[in-house]
């Protein structure tokens, strides 16, 4: 390269000077549940906990600025897809769930190439699967009918591993108070969970 040339990472010329080749993004949406700062802090506990009991699990931990509770996967797209979100917008306004109590109890492990540790709560509140059956018929309504969820594991993932939990492993009751739902937006391999909105859910006492 000559003298006082210089290349960013993105610019770089290919094999034998070709234009540079751009590597695909992927834009990643759903809705989620977000944990407040102090239950963001708790799960973290929980999981340096884990990651000290279960050595043998070689695992990839989760920042906890990522820490969440999918509650609708919206898809995969090249780029963001305006129509998707303006529609998710539309259906998160029609929820009238109300807020609740959600404990995380034990950790336990998904099946994978990489399986999932994540926390989970013994009970999942009525109210947690009323919140995902409105949410699911909101989608409908708006036209987003393939985006529909058939079943539903509540779950806050806290790492991958190379291997399975040998068993469920009890930890400190979490309690989550959930308030609100969130739309996010992603693009998968970086670390960025961007809000494109949220909907406060209703005061059971009021």
């Amino acid at each position: 390269m000559p003298a006082g040339i210089t290349q960013s990472k993105a610019s770089q010329l290919g094999l034998f000077g070709q234009p540079p080749v751009t590597l695909a993004e992927t834009h990643r949406l759903f809705f989620a549940l977000m944990p407040d700062e102090a239950t963001r802090h708790a799960i973290g506990r929980a999981a340096v906990l884990i990651q000290e009991q279960y050595p043998e699990l070689r695992a990839r931990w989760v920042k906890s600025e990522r820490y969440h509770a999918t509650l609708n996967f919206l898809g995969d797209y090249p780029q963001l897809p305006e129509d998707v979100v303006e529609k998710a917008r539309a259906a998160a306004k029609q929820l009238c769930a109300v807020s609740f109590l959600w404990s995380l109890d034990y950790a336990t492990s998904f099946r994978g190439r990489e399986p999932p540790c994540v926390l989970r709560g013994t009970f999942v509140p009525d109210a947690m699967l009323v919140l995902w059956r409105d949410l699911n018929s909101a989608l409908a309504h708006v036209g987003l009918h393939r985006h529909i969820e058939r079943q539903f594991t509540p779950h806050v993932t806290l790492a991958y591993g190379r291997r399975e939990l040998p068993q469920a492993a009890p930890v400190v009751p979490i309690a989550w108070q959930i308030e609100s739902v969130a739309l996010i937006h992603n693009v998968v391999g970086k670390g960025h969970y961007e809000q494109l909105g949220r909907w406060p859910l209703l005061n059971p006492t009021r």
